[in-house]
């Protein structure tokens, strides 16, 4: 049997999986930050979303729709421990450089996608390059998360440089951004995870981390960083 108590309510339990996650509530008075990845989903996604589950945290994966056939179990393994599925594009094309239909083609294949994998189809989107002008905004229709901390984990392929750019610039509310198709991303996400949590951030979706600090995600408008209003 599992008990847990919370604003004068007591939930009983034979299982503790409903007790677990209630315990593990967003605090809304402590520090939070949104840990993101790009360009999967790849070999290397599911060791970091368990790294996420051993530790009660969760992420938000910006995945590009061509990827996803041959990674559906890491997808619905993201998916299935609450982490976002966010969307970036179907081939990763610089969007600025498109037509408008073929900007909706590209977020519209994606999100039918992931549909089909998590049964959710992605609120959000990030654009390759970070790439963004009035044409994008109006053609893709929702929110568009950018990042408060580049991690440039993609040049460095260096775990130590990885760990040291996010631990040594992290504040509250901060988005940060990693690539989970590398083998020394992994690993530094596995040890930012740790570290993250002993340093008092909680580790939340982009999706949470807006709720919690009071935005309410816009289509059409780019986000770098959801800091405390």
């Amino acid at each position: 049997m599992a008990v847990y108590c919370k604003d004068g309510k007591t939930i009983k339990s034979k299982k503790s999986k409903q007790c677990e996650v209630l315990a593990a509530a967003i605090d809304p008075d402590k520090k939070m930050v949104a840990l993101t990845f790009d360009d999967g989903p790849g070999r290397y996604t599911k060791q970091i979303v368990n790294c996420l589950k051993k530790n009660n945290a969760k992420a938000t994966f910006f995945v590009i729709g061509s990827q996803i056939d041959s990674y559906k179990s890491s997808l619905k393994a993201a998916s299935e421990i609450g982490c976002d599925i966010g969307n970036h594009t179907d081939t990763h094309p610089e969007m600025t450089k498109l037509s408008e239909e073929e900007i909706k083609n590209q977020i519209s294949r994606t999100d039918k996608k992931v549909k089909k994998v998590t049964g959710k189809t992605p609120t959000l989107v990030r654009p390759p390059y970070g790439s963004v002008n009035g044409k994008v905004a109006q053609a893709v229709g929702k929110p568009m998360i950018l990042w408060s901390i580049d991690t440039r984990d993609w040049q460095t392929r260096n775990k130590e440089k990885t760990v040291n750019a996010v631990m040594e610039n992290v504040k509250d509310g901060d988005i940060i951004l990693m690539h989970d198709i590398y083998k020394p991303t992994k690993e530094a996400a596995c040890t930012l995870i740790v570290q993250l949590k002993r340093k008092g951030y909680q580790l939340v979706t982009v999706s949470e981390l807006a709720k919690y600090r009071g935005y309410k995600l816009t289509k059409g408008k780019v986000y770098h960083s959801l800091q405390k209003r």
